[in-house]
């Protein structure tokens, strides 16, 4: 399987979606963002791999359905100060929302996922592949 290098950037029409998708929230004030992800596979294991620090665990919420992966979940401040004056703010605040397919159908209802150090790392079980089932002919003489 080939690597596929994840930009922030998207394709033409997707940035038509995305303005579309997210047009509630700019009239909000409030905006999500797209966490970057590795997925990567072992012998037995598709392993998927997200940094949400700073994002209580217990409040993502990870879903299989149908060999493909979605992550959502929201990211809060504790306290707002409204006096600020800020030259600069990219630290992103709100919901967020990742779905891929996997490269390799899976058993989803078997998959395990842990925090640690702000990495979320989740561990798929591949399914056993449909092996063809040789069938003998058998040949009747009358």
């Amino acid at each position: 399987m080939a690597i596929i290098k994840w930009t922030p950037f998207l394709e033409p029409f997707e940035d038509m979606e995305k303005m579309l998708s997210d047009w509630p929230a700019l009239s909000s004030g409030q905006s999500g963002f797209t966490p970057a992800i590795d997925v990567y596979e072992d012998k037995d294991n598709v392993i998927v791999e997200t940094q949400l620090a700073g994002i209580d665990p217990e409040k993502v919420d990870v879903s299989i359905e149908n060999d493909v992966l979605s992550i959502k979940g929201e990211s809060e401040k504790k306290s707002e100060v409204e006096d600020k004056n800020y030259y600069r703010k990219e630290i992103r605040r709100g919901s967020f929302y990742r779905s891929v397919a996997l490269p390799a159908h899976v058993l989803g209802d078997k998959a395990e996922a842990e925090a640690i150090d702000g990495v979320l790392k989740i561990t798929i079980p591949k399914a056993q592949e449909a092996k063809p089932k040789r069938i003998e002919i058998k040949t009747v003489k009358k």
